[in-house]
Order: structure tokens, then sequence, then C-alpha cells
């Protein structure tokens, strides 16, 4: 299909959706207890996707008063995440999935089309590599870059621990022997394990943890559909955390019914791993809400047969109600299509105290609504381990008052002298937030959320 056709295509998906709607205070969608309107249904997709321009030499991000953005990286090819290491280096990961999927749908074109305009940036020259970035001052201007690893398959999550650097390639966990301060690794990789992949790949980002012994990897595998479309078969042992025995590559599921989780890490000084998860399409512009939740052992999330607990999703073929009823409800919602992507709690002491313990996450925003929601990095607040109020913008602009996208925010990392990371996919540049001394900001989310 000719892309003019699919765009055409598009277009009325678009506007045969306008007449559904949910009409709800967005506020009413944040935290441990969202609004959840009925399901809407349309015959066509709901979609809206902003056309992509890019930064100009002088714009930025926006950010609370009190703190300043620079780049810290620019003219990158579609980096997703950001891995600071301990003696001030930071691994940058440059990604793309290779080629579309087989055409089993007939909306397959239109969605490939729509993948390629929601889901990264063109970027220029290789990818699918990691950029070593050598920062030795901490200034956020690094001296210099290099090539540490390429020729990698769509890789994703990266965790250094006891002298290796693991990465999780789309298919498979790669083990290479590391010390912080090297620039270049130069041995082939050992496979610990491979992961679900093939020819459809649906979900293709792999993040990947460790935990805070060493002992075993968390690795994060999405579902292979939307709500199970292409049967049973194709998500075997999808929408799930696997738990991975570095050694020996044997893994177990640690969480399933998980349809996209990523952000895997640990809460500060706890043995308590934490996820952001996307949740399914399709069913409204205020269904269903994308989420952060501590991830129990052995713990059911609803994927595919309920969202939110035990709220059923009739679209599901077969219905499993024994399933529904064991469904585990997360801990805070984060409002519906935003796409969290990156998670990473507040360990450093640059930042006021108020910080301290909080978790920043990455919302790569949506295209499954009319108005656009996310396209920023929220921060929420944390009190005993525990998400407390509402979220707070903390790096917006990322869609200008032309509605067109700047750029999106992807992974989100602390760095050694307590600033803030973030990967901006679209607009190919890593993004360094430090503070600068003045008073804590008060403004809230866009949709007027209340601050500290």
């Amino acid at each position: 299909m000719k892309l003019r056709n699919i765009c055409a295509c598009a277009a009325a998906l678009a506007l045969a959706a306008c007449g559904s709607s949910q009409k709800i205070d967005p506020t009413s969608q944040f935290g441990p207890n969202p609004n959840l309107p009925k399901p809407s249904r349309a015959l066509l997709v709901r979609m809206h996707i902003p056309k992509v321009v890019g930064w100009k030499s002088g714009e930025t991000p926006t950010v609370p008063n009190g703190f300043r953005i620079e780049a810290f990286a620019t003219g990158l090819a579609n980096p997703r995440r950001v891995y600071p290491l301990p003696n001030g280096d930071v691994i940058v990961v440059e990604t793309k999935k290779s080629g579309s999927e087989p055409l089993d749908r007939p909306k397959r074109p239109i969605m490939d089309w729509m993948e390629s305009m929601a889901h990264g940036g063109s970027g220029g020259g290789e990818s699918n590599r990691l950029l070593l970035f050598r920062d030795a001052n901490g200034d956020g201007k690094p001296e210099s870059e290099s090539v540490l690893v390429d020729h990698l398959n769509a890789p994703f999550g990266v965790v250094t621990f006891k002298g290796y650097l693991y990465v999780a390639d789309t298919d498979a966990i790669l083990r290479y022997p590391f010390t912080p301060g090297q620039t270049k690794i130069t041995a082939p990789p050992v496979v610990v394990t491979y992961l679900p992949a093939g020819p459809i790949d649906h979900h293709w980002t792999k993040d990947l943890t460790a935990s805070p012994n060493g002992t075993k990897l968390y690795v994060g595998i999405g579902s292979n559909s939307n709500i199970m479309e292409r049967g049973e078969t194709a998500e075997f042992e999808r929408a799930q955390i696997w738990e991975v025995d570095p050694k020996t590559g044997a893994h177990r599921t640690f969480a399933s019914g998980l349809r996209n989780p990523n952000g895997l890490t640990f809460y500060p000084g706890s043995n308590t791993l934490w996820a952001v998860v996307n949740e399914r399409d399709e069913l409204g512009p205020n269904l269903v809400p994308d989420y952060m939740t501590s991830v129990k052992p052995d713990g059911f999330y609803g994927w595919p047969y309920s969202y939110w607990g035990q709220h059923v999703d009739p679209r599901v073929r077969p219905q499993r109600p024994e399933m529904v009823r064991k469904a585990t409800i997360p801990d805070y919602s984060l409002s519906s299509h935003v796409a969290p992507l990156g998670l990473a709690f507040y360990t450093g002491s640059a930042f006021p105290a108020q910080f301290r313990g909080g978790a920043f996450v990455g919302e790569h925003g949506s295209w499954n609504r009319p108005e656009l929601n996310g396209y920023r990095v929220v921060f929420i607040r944390f009190q005993n381990g525990r998400p407390v109020g509402n979220p707070m913008d903390f790096v917006w602009g990322f869609i200008g008052k032309d509605g067109k996208a700047r750029g999106r925010p992807v992974g989100v990392a602390i760095d050694r002298t307590g600033a803030l990371l973030v990967a901006d996919d679209v607009g190919n540049t890593v993004w360094r937030i430090s503070y600068a001394a003045a008073p804590p900001p008060t403004r809230a989310t866009s949709a007027k959320t209340t601050s500290f």
C-alpha cells in the first residue's frame, strides 16, 4: 500500500472516530482509584499522531523554575535508554526495530505506518548500538564519545554488575565482560537466554534490570498483540516479567498479565521491583489507564482478560473468568494512553528534599485518542515507599504550540551528580536537567493536578 493511500486511510479512520467520546475530568484518572468510564468501541481506530519536526537550534523542552535543561548529547539515531555508570560515564542505547511485520491483519499497513510515526525518530547514521559518553568532571558536557558495542538487534535494556554488561536485545539477553572505564568492548557476547521475538514481534522493547544482590536478572516482555487477537500461541511466555539466572540462563515467570512492562527498577534500599506498563488500546480515549506498579512475585495483572483488576474486556476470546478473579489491581494510574517507557527513582541529593525517593516517569505519548496525552516526564512523590498525590509535570514542551512533535521522552535515569537524564528518541537527543538552587516548582500536569 502506497504511503499516500495509507495516510488517506488513516485520516478516514481518525474522522470516523470523532463521534465517539468519553468525557471525564482528566484529574480523576491519576492515582490508585482512577475513574474508569464505560468502554467506547468504534468500527475504526481512533488516533491522533503529531507530525514530527524535531528541535530547532536553541530550542529545548521546558522544566520548572529553578531547574536548568541542556542537551547532553545530540545528533543521535533514535536514543531510547540512558544508563549512567558509577565513574560518570553514560551509556546511551540507540535502537530501531528492523523491517515491518508480516501482513496478518487487514489493518497491518496502517498500523505499520502509525507505529513508524508514533514510536521513534528517524535519526541519521547507524543505530542498534551502545554509545559511551565520558563526562569525567560531571558538568554535563561529555569530553568524548565512543561506540561501546554495535551490530545489536533492537537493544533496549542494559545493566552492569559483577564484571559484566548485560544487554537485552529484542530476541536475547547478551553478556559481555566489562569494567567501568572501558570505551569499547571487543569480546564476543555470550547468550544468557533467548527471548520471545520472531517475524511478528509486536512489543519489541525488552527492558532489563538486576536484583540488588546481583543474583537475578529481570526482563520485561510485552505482548504480541493488543488483546490476544493473534491467538494464545503467539502470546506464549509474553506479557510477562521473567526472572533469569545470569549464570545458567534458566528463567521463570516472575509476574504475568502485564501487556507491555518497561522501566524495570527496584525501589531504593528494598527488594521491591517496580515497572510502568502500557495497557490496551481501542476502548476509547479514556480507557485503559497506563500505570506504575510494584510487581508482586507470581502476580497476575489481568491482560488480556481484564483491566485494572476485575474489569472484563469483552473483546477477548476465549473469556477466562477464573483469571479475572485473580487479577491484581495496580498501584498507581498514570492516565490513559500516555505510553510510559521509562522509570527512575530519585536517589541523588542535588534536587530539593521532596524529590528524594520519588519517581520520574518518561511518557512517550498517545496515538489512540483525539487529544494528545503524555509527551512529558512527570514526577510522582513517594512516602514510605508508596506513591502519593498527583503527578507533576517535570519536563514538557515536546509538543509545540503548533501541535507538532519536537521530541518524545523515553528512558530516564539519574546521573552521578544527581541530575536527571532523558532519552528523546524523536528529537535524537539526550537531555540533562540539573537544579539551579531556586525554590522548587509548583506547576502541575496539564490536567491541572496539584503539586507539592
